[in-house]
C-alpha cells in the first residue's frame, strides 16, 4: 500500500513541479490550457498520463531528464506554481524579497521534481479515475475529484484544488491526498525551518541539497509530531 501511496504523491505532487534548471519553464512559456473546465484540465492529465507515462515506461526507465521534461509538458501549464509557492511559504512570503519568492520556487519545485518524479514510472494505464463533478464551478475555489486504484483495488483519493486566472484559464494550486493538503504540509515544515535557520539557510540548502533538504525536512517534521505525542 505504501508503494501505490508514493505513486500517488508522485502523481500529485509531480502536478505542482518545476523541473531542473536544465529543463525548467517559466509559468509564461509553457503553453496555455485550452481546456473550459477544471474537470476537463483533469481528464486532459489522466490522458497524457496514459499515452506519454504509461506507454513509454521502458524508455523513461534510465532516463530522468527526459522523465522530468514529460512532467513539465504534461503538468506545468495546467498549475498556478507562483500562487502554490506563496501559500507555502505562508506568512513569510510577505516578508521575502521578489528574489528570494523566485529562489524559493525553483529550488523547492526542482527538489520536489527530483524526489517524486520516479514514482511515476508505477503508474498504469486506468490507475486515475476522474469522479463526476458536483454542485456549481466557483472560480476562487473549485475540487475536482478523483480516485487512484491500487494494484489490490484499494482506492486513495486525490484531488485538485483550481481557481481562474486573471486571464481565463483554470489552474491548480493545491492537491488533497487522503485528506492530507501538499500545500499545508509543506507550509507547516517550511515554517519550522525559517523559524530555525532563516528563509535564506533554506534557500541556499534546497538549491544545494536537493531532495535531501526535503527528507531532512520531513524527518524533523516526524520527530517533533512523536515528541508531542510523547509528552501528551
Amino acid at each position: 500500500m505504501l508503494r501505490h501511496l508514493a505513486i500517488a504523491t508522485a502523481l500529485a505532487l509531480g502536478s505542482v513541479v518545476i523541473a531542473a534548471p536544465a529543463f525548467a519553464q517559466s509559468a509564461s512559456s509553457a503553453q496555455p490550457s485550452n481546456a473550459s473546465s477544471p474537470q476537463a484540465v483533469v481528464e486532459d492529465i489522466t490522458h497524457q498520463l496514459d499515452t506519454q507515462i504509461a506507454d513509454h515506461k521502458a524508455q523513461l526507465q534510465n532516463n530522468k531528464p527526459k522523465l522530468i521534461a514529460l512532467i513539465n509538458q504534461i503538468f506545468l501549464p495546467h498549475f498556478d506554481t507562483d500562487w502554490a509557492s506563496i501559500l507555502v511559504l505562508g506568512m513569510h512570503a510577505r516578508e521575502a524579497t521578489p528574489e528570494q519568492r523566485s529562489r524559493f520556487a525553483k529550488a523547492f519545485y526542482s527538489s520536489l521534481t527530483n524526489r517524486y518524479a520516479e514514482g511515476l514510472l508505477g503508474y498504469t494505464k486506468g490507475t486515475v479515475k476522474v469522479l463526476p463533478s458536483g454542485g456549481e464551478v466557483n472560480p476562487k475555489y473549485t475540487v475536482v475529484k478523483t480516485q487512484m486504484n491500487t494494484s489490490d483495488n484499494k482506492p486513495v483519493a486525490v484531488n485538485f484544488v483550481f481557481h481562474q486566472t486573471a486571464d481565463g484559464q483554470w489552474k491548480a494550486y493545491d492537491i488533497i491526498i487522503e485528506g492530507i493538503s501538499y500545500i499545508t504540509n509543506y507550509r507547516n515544515q517550511v515554517d519550522a525551518e525559517i523559524k530555525k535557520e532563516g528563509l535564506d539557510k533554506l534557500i541556499a540548502d534546497l538549491e544545494t541539497q536537493g531532495d535531501k533538504a526535503l527528507q531532512k525536512m520531513d524527518q524533523e517534521n516526524k520527530g517533533n509530531k512523536g515528541n508531542q505525542g510523547s509528552q501528551g
